[in-house]
């Protein structure tokens, strides 16, 4: 939970990293374009309004389709945004990070329904506070996620090296105790990622193993390359 940066790994062995976005910046997003539906739905509705029962049909019906296919039409040609996306900066993609397609943009906005519930994304929001990925249940359903997609973090190849080739050079350390595979590549990325972090946050990172590490600060920052490195001769 320290940062919002996910990692993944292409067919072609290239890392990207992808900034997900989270409840706050979506919810602006989705404002924004339901102002812009609203003036749509108040444009129609003066012609509409003159022609009696049919005209009140056709605006329904109007209003009907632009709810529902507003977002999937957008997110389909034009990378994934729609004019609120586009306007904070935020795109959706398949968890592989490829651009979204049709059956996944149109299941996780079927699913907004429900997501809507019982209020105002009730259930949508409870689902993105308890997943990592902030995922709605649309989201989860189709598979998509939502990323930022400004110069600094949009998608970006990490690495197209042999893994531990970028490590800081230090000495390699065996590790002090067996650990399961899933914290083996936690410690892993933590040296991959350093030098795109502060050092504040590698410091605060650290911290959190100094029960595995002993050490604290630095000290705990240089043992974790160490066992990075001791991992990375071992795979290799």
């Amino acid at each position: 939970m320290l940062d919002t940066t996910r990692s993944i790994e292409t067919p072609e062995g290239i890392e990207l990293a992808l900034r997900v976005a989270g409840p706050i910046v979506r919810a602006i997003a989705w404002s924004l374009d339901f102002g812009i539906r609203l003036v749509v739905y108040i444009i129609l509705a003066i012609p509409f309004t003159q022609l009696g029962e049919l005209g009140q049909g056709l605006l329904y019906l109007s209003i009907f389709i632009i709810e529902w296919f507003y977002p999937v039409l957008f997110e389909i040609y034009k990378q994934g945004a729609t004019p609120g996306k586009s306007a904070m900066k935020i795109k959706v993609l398949h968890e592989s990070g490829t651009p979204v397609d049709w059956s996944a943009s149109m299941i996780r906005n079927l699913l907004r329904a429900v997501d809507f519930l019982p209020f105002l994304y009730g259930f949508g929001l409870v689902s993105m506070i308890m997943n990592k990925d902030f995922k709605r249940l649309g989201d989860l359903a189709a598979g998509t996620i939502v990323v930022y997609e400004d110069e600094n973090l949009s998608p970006i190849p990490f690495s197209k090296k042999k893994k531990g080739d970028h490590f800081p050079d230090v000495a390699p350390q065996a590790m002090p105790v067996v650990l399961p595979l899933a914290e083996q590549q936690a410690i892993i990325n933590f040296a991959e990622r350093a030098q795109d972090l502060p050092k504040g946050r590698l410091i605060e990172l650290a911290n959190i193993v100094t029960p595995l590490t002993g050490k604290t600060e630095e000290a705990a920052i240089k043992n974790l390359y160490q066992l990075a490195n001791g991992l990375i001769g071992i795979r290799q």
